[in-house]
């Protein structure tokens, strides 16, 4: 008898524990831009939603007077159902940095790279993948609080004497 009744105390606090969760979190991935400008707007960040029929989509914006963007990727032929985010900034005043501190940036952060562009410019860029049927809403959010953070420190990092 005792068998069963701990039994069902233990079924009951499963279900108690699976109901505190939230029922279903909104999933985002990089098929809907319009969602992913949402979520930036959300930040208190303007932002522009580019599309055009030739290319994949982006969005330009800025925080605390940093432009960047955040590029769709991974699309199919009609520029559409895009797999997977990349944010990137450059500096174009900062051409003389030299790549030896570059491979120090990369060297000491993680989620971003840095590299020295075309144009000897440098650039940050963040990837995140939202593939298949996409990430909690709030995990994108969040994967812009770190874009925030490094943008700042790179600029630091890059314009430090």
């Amino acid at each position: 008898m005792k068998a069963i009744g701990l039994r069902a105390a233990l079924a009951l606090g499963a279900a108690t524990l699976l109901s505190a969760a939230p029922a279903h979190a909104e999933l985002v991935n990089a098929k809907n831009p319009a969602t992913i400008k949402a979520i930036i707007e959300s930040q208190g960040w303007p932002a522009t939603l580019i599309t055009k029929a030739d290319s994949d989509p982006y969005i330009e914006s800025s925080r605390s007077g940093l432009k960047f963007l955040v590029l769709f990727m991974n699309c199919n032929d009609a520029h559409k159902d895009c797999k997977t985010l990349q944010y990137y900034m450059g500096f174009t005043d900062a051409k003389g940095l030299s790549y030896e501190r570059l491979n120090e940036w990369n060297r000491t952060k993680r989620f971003a790279r840095a590299y020295r562009d075309d144009e000897g410019d440098p650039v940050l860029e963040m990837d995140v993948d939202v593939d298949f049927a996409g990430i909690p809403r709030e995990n994108v959010g969040e994967t812009f609080n770190t874009w925030a953070s490094l943008m700042d420190s790179f600029r630091e990092f890059i314009f430090k004497k």
